[in-house]
């Protein structure tokens, strides 16, 4: 081989290793942001995963993904949203109001795609649904204005029952604010009494079902939020071992073993965050993407619960649901 031919050919080898460095730098990076714990959102993370992968990008291949849990410990989103900036990523990603909140907070410039139950206008999140301005959109499934009516399902469900519980979040304000708001006032119109408890931690979720057995509670709402989700099948045999019969937002629930769910589905809300986000890769600006809003409310009941829990399903909500569960 001439010496010019071998030099030549040394050089290209040696750049090699460069321009794969360089590649590699290149692709994009997504903050994956939620203030619940991976294996409790492993069916919604999966479903973001599809929302990307429509859009033609693979976890792996041409996009990295970042992932930061709370582990239920709300107080520690901060640092971790103020992390993904410091590391400079494409877009940051949240799951739940709270992480949304976090990551407006950290950064006014990296785009931001969140998903959400509560009103994103009312805290603040985006101008307005249909323009949202800024850096941040999203999907809000608005699941908290659902708990008046979820109450109502409850009641219906369980007629009898003089007290009943609502369980929150407290490190999740917002959301816990709101819910118990709505359901106090729909437990006035019913003539019910409302008792309000609070659990962040699974500890505190053990308690909190010590106390309802205390308050003889005869049924219980579950607030929207994060952690609980993440918490559904503690909540299930909980609600199982006490025999209260209680209603969840989203059908995840009743899959888990709960008795019932009014709501929307959040694999799907996930998916178009998934969707969304590729939106925003590809050159997108989230201020001029609306707010997305599910359109289709479902209702599911397991019906293998309520025959554990002795409950009765009034007829004219078994002919309301859209799921049954046998």
């Amino acid at each position: 081989m001439r010496r010019r031919e071998f030099i030549t050919l040394l050089g290209g080898a040696a750049a090699w290793p460069l321009a794969a460095r360089a590649q590699q730098a290149a692709k994009p990076v997504i903050g994956f942001l939620n203030g619940a714990s991976p294996d409790g959102y492993a069916p919604m993370v999966a479903a973001f995963r599809e929302g990307l992968n429509e859009a033609g990008y693979v976890e792996g291949r041409n996009v990295a993904i970042e992932f930061r849990w709370a582990e239920g410990q709300n107080d520690r989103l901060p640092a971790l949203a103020a992390d993904l900036v410091r590391r400079q990523v494409s877009v940051i990603a949240t799951g739940g109001t709270t992480s949304a909140l976090a990551a407006k907070a950290a950064t006014t410039t990296i785009p931001i795609v969140f998903e959400g139950g509560a009103d994103p206008v009312e805290l603040g999140l985006v101008a307005s649904l249909n323009r949202p301005g800024g850096n941040i959109t999203g999907i809000s499934n608005f699941s908290i204005a659902l708990a008046a009516k979820q109450f109502e399902l409850l009641h219906e469900m369980v007629p009898n029952s003089a007290v009943i519980g609502v369980l929150v979040n407290p490190t999740s304000p917002s959301l816990a604010v709101s819910v118990t708001k709505d359901v106090q006032a729909a437990g006035r119109a019913l003539r019910r009494q409302i008792r309000i408890l609070n659990a962040s931690t699974q500890d505190e979720i053990d308690a909190a079902f010590v106390s309802l057995a205390q308050l003889h509670a005869g049924a219980l709402l579950i607030g929207g939020d994060a952690f609980f989700l993440s918490r559904r099948v503690q909540l299930a045999i909980l609600a199982a071992r006490y025999g209260i019969p209680a209603i969840y937002n989203t059908p995840e629930f009743p899959a888990a073993g709960g008795l019932m769910s009014y709501g929307y589905n959040l694999t799907d809300a996930y998916r178009h965050a998934g969707v969304y986000t590729a939106k925003v890769l590809k050159g997108a600006k989230p201020a001029d993407l609306p707010v997305l809003q599910p359109t289709k409310l479902k209702l599911v009941i397991n019906l293998r619960t309520a025959k554990a829990l002795g409950v009765t399903i009034p007829p004219g909500i078994l002919a309301l649901a859209d799921e049954v569960i046998e």
